[in-house]
């Protein structure tokens, strides 16, 4: 019980140690690792994929997305100064890539190196389409998303040494039952709702962070169900890490005319 009271008590420190707020929705979120931690790792691992993967041949397609990029960039780094978060600027070194693989698909590494596939660009059709997609990976980054996901399972693995103490006196059945229940809980009621808030979180701000830049959100619409006609067959809501299509197009839907009221230049 000693273990316990202690786990609890370092527990209770780390959640008030970690507590910080989201850009612009000013959600709270508990990040557990150090910025320079997440981007030590995260530039490792970027630089070790950038070595790998090819770079592609096409020459406007490449320009656009570091043109974008840029402008996006330029944008999120003006709110941050203009909102007393210029600090923050530090943390990013933006870098945006165009390469040859065929998934319909991009993705950001904490510190803004951005990477877009040559198959999301046959759906692509201007700069403000392909702004909706670097806007999304750019919030990611800002909202600090990644580092929120590695505090999560660091808490994870806090819960599963507390449910261990509880019922390390109870038979090996208890046990392995507790086990997976924790397991399933975790999963399902922490793990994967978050991983769809900061979906929709990104989703917003992106398109925040593409207005601000000049470019028109109002394609968001159209782009994403572009995506959902291509996507195919889906998983349950509740067992996936995005939200569903209707529900990323209803949203969306919601929040334009809040955005363009706002943020429009």
């Amino acid at each position: 019980m000693k273990h316990l009271h202690f786990t609890l008590l370092l527990l209770a420190a780390l959640l008030l140690a970690g507590c910080s707020t989201v850009p612009l929705t000013g959600r709270k979120q508990m990040l557990l690792v150090s910025d320079s931690e997440v981007l030590s790792s995260s530039l490792t691992q970027y630089n070790d994929y950038i070595k790998s993967a090819k770079k592609s041949a096409n020459a406007a397609q490449t320009a656009m997305v570091v043109r974008v990029g840029k402008k996006i960039a330029s944008a999120t780094e003006s709110y941050l100064r203009a909102n007393g978060m210029a600090s923050e600027i530090q943390n990013f070194a933006w870098e945006f890539n165009l390469i040859q693989d065929p998934q319909v698909n991009a993705f950001c590494m904490p510190g803004g190196k951005i990477v877009v596939y040559e198959g999301l660009m046959k759906l692509v059709s201007s700069d403000d389409e392909l702004a909706v997609v670097v806007g999304h990976e750019v919030a990611h980054a800002v909202a600090k998303h990644s580092n929120e996901r590695l505090s999560q399972q660091v808490m994870a693995q806090y819960g599963a040494n507390i449910l261990n103490s509880l019922v390390s006196d109870k038979s090996s059945a208890v046990q392995k039952v507790a086990g997976t229940v924790y397991g399933i809980g975790a999963q399902y009621g922490m793990m994967l709702p978050f991983s769809r808030k900061h979906e929709s979180e990104a989703d917003y701000m992106g398109l925040v962070f593409m207005t601000m830049a000049g470019y028109n959100p109002d394609v968001a619409v159209g782009f994403w169900q572009k995506m959902s006609a291509g996507s195919g067959g889906s998983v349950p809501e509740f067992m996936s890490t995005h939200p569903s299509d209707a529900t990323r197009i209803a949203d969306i839907r919601k929040e334009l005319p809040g955005i363009k009221a706002k943020y429009r230049k």
